[in-house]
């Protein structure tokens, strides 16, 4: 664990800490903006599920208000379109979530318990798992869920911190025995788990997204 907490400490003192502080800075600003820029955030996390999140960004931007007005028929086609991998399935889960925005809206207000979120989230919203809830909740300015994808499994692997789930198949028990591990890197590394997956994300691919 030493040699990646040196390795983030580097990156604190670099000019990347100010781009991964803008970035919790526009998650908190979505998380106020609005019942509608919430329900989109949402849809970004169905789009990115075994998909680019780079590309998913960019049909997110294309497609805006489209995800609470279109048809599931005019959403699938759109989605093809742009090209995403699951134009189908992400539209109809899309559309079907659109019956639960507003008691969404309402759990958010009323509850301010990142793991009572996503237990919600993962159980009433279809299409949504463990991943995509935290990215989720992560991106409308929650900060203590852990985001994880085969990036940070990969890395952490690398430092010898974890074993690789068998088949490439996360669990919910894998996964929240992975998030453990990063609870006490973030500890550590004085981060929350939010920003923790900032700088392990810059860290695997150079990016820093969303």
């Amino acid at each position: 664990m030493q040699l990646l907490l040196k390795e983030i400490g580097k990156l604190k003192n670099i000019e990347i800490k100010k781009t991964i502080d803008s970035r919790i800075k526009e998650f908190e600003r979505v998380g106020s903006s609005g019942p509608d820029e919430i329900f989109k955030e949402l849809c970004f996390c169905f789009m990115t599920a075994n998909f680019s999140a780079n590309r998913g960004i960019k049909i997110q931007n294309e497609i805006g208000d489209g995800f609470l007005t279109l048809s599931e028929t005019g959403l699938s086609e759109k989605l093809k379109e742009l090209g995403h991998r699951f134009p189908n399935a992400r539209a109809k889960y899309i559309v079907e979530s659109r019956d639960k925005k507003d008691e969404l809206i309402n759990l958010l207000k009323e509850i301010d318990d990142d793991l009572i979120l996503r237990r919600w989230i993962v159980k009433n919203i279809k299409g949504i798992g463990m991943k995509e809830a935290s990215h989720f909740l992560r991106n409308i300015g929650y900060k203590n869920l852990a985001i994880i994808d085969f990036h940070i499994i990969d890395l952490l692997a690398k430092h010898g911190l974890i074993e690789p789930p068998k088949n490439k198949r996360l669990t919910p028990k894998k996964y929240l025995e992975i998030e453990n591990v990063l609870r006490k890197i973030s500890k550590e590394a004085n981060l929350h788990l939010g920003e923790l997956d900032l700088y392990l994300w810059y860290l695997e691919t150079g990016k820093v997204l969303k």
